[in-house]
């Protein structure tokens, strides 16, 4: 008999540790450590912590007066001053692949490895922020969950909030340890050419023009076309930000957007940056299937077969 229950009790740990084997072998559970968004305050208490990663996600924009506008690095802006232990990501550097259109992704892999270069890593928890433009960290932001990286936050306010508490800056450029990032990537996340003209006839999938109102109506134009996408609502990013800089209320947006929660929804402007600042609203706003047009008008417009209109979509 105690041979029996001896026999048993060892099917019983045999048995135990293949499932145990099996489960290894799934991938981890992604989990958020850390909001969507932080305050400064959040920021200032936290700004040693050692798993914490600060980058700044500056570009600099300059308008022509005729429509057209440059824009460079805002490497220089950073080194005159940063938040304290922040590191600098450059979105027109390896965070953007070789490519005559702008703001065009990296493969994944180029971008893991650009990020891991920045000190992000599984084990860190990361907060982006801009000195003039909240589009510059939704950016990355949305390219970090993109390959499966949660733990990622923007700063409410970005630079500007953070002097107006009386927080100081730095000059010091941080020493960076090089991390590793479990790739769990999302390419539903990112919406092609192709899903925007599936997109069009769909009742199911809506298309939100991020640039603002009268682009969307052509009444100026910043690339080959003037207009929006056909199909396309208008959803300015310019109308979810108060004057300070910071997000407006959750429930403001809310009735700013008005949208569909239950549709699939493509979001896109002109080269898919600001575009990723209204889907990472529709993210906080649990909208569950995003996808963000990276080509944005930049592709779309340049080939005719593409259609647009400067009429106004109100359905």
């Amino acid at each position: 008999m105690k041979a029996s229950r001896f026999l048993n009790y060892l099917i019983l740990i045999l048995m135990s540790s293949l499932i145990c084997g099996c489960a290894t072998t799934d991938k981890p559970k992604i989990t958020q450590s850390i909001d969507p968004i932080v305050s400064v305050e959040w920021l200032n208490n936290h700004i040693n912590d050692s798993n914490l990663v600060i980058l700044d996600t500056t570009v600099i924009i300059k308008m022509d007066g005729k429509g057209g506008f440059s824009q460079r690095s805002g490497m220089d802006e950073y080194r005159q001053g940063h938040i304290p232990n922040a590191g600098f990501a450059d979105l027109l550097g390896d965070l953007s692949a070789d490519n005559e259109l702008e703001f065009i992704m990296p493969n994944p892999q180029q971008f893991k490895q650009a990020m891991e270069k920045l000190g992000v890593g599984d084990n860190t928890r990361v907060v982006l922020y801009s000195a003039n433009n909240a589009a510059w960290p939704a950016r990355l932001w949305w390219m970090l969950k993109w390959v499966g990286f949660d733990n990622v936050a923007i700063l409410d306010g970005g630079l500007q909030a953070w002097q107006a508490q009386g927080y100081q800056l730095s000059t010091e450029i941080p020493e960076v340890t090089k991390k590793t990032i479990t790739m769990r990537l999302r390419p539903e996340m990112i919406a092609s050419n192709k899903d925007v003209h599936h997109a069009i006839k769909n009742k199911q999938i809506d298309i939100l023009d991020a640039m603002p109102g009268p682009h969307y109506l052509g009444q100026f134009s910043m690339y080959s076309r003037p207009g929006h996408i056909l199909s396309a609502r208008s959803m300015p990013t310019s109308e979810l930000i108060e004057e300070s800089g910071h997000f407006k209320p959750l429930d403001d947006m809310d009735l700013i957007i008005d949208g569909n929660k239950e549709n699939q929804n493509i979001t896109y402007c002109g080269g898919g940056v600001a575009a990723s600042l209204l889907a990472y609203n529709l993210y906080r706003l649990g909208y569950k299937d995003v996808a963000v047009y990276m080509g944005s008008l930049q592709e779309w417009a340049v080939d005719p077969n593409n259609p647009m209109t400067t009429v106004e979509t109100t359905e």
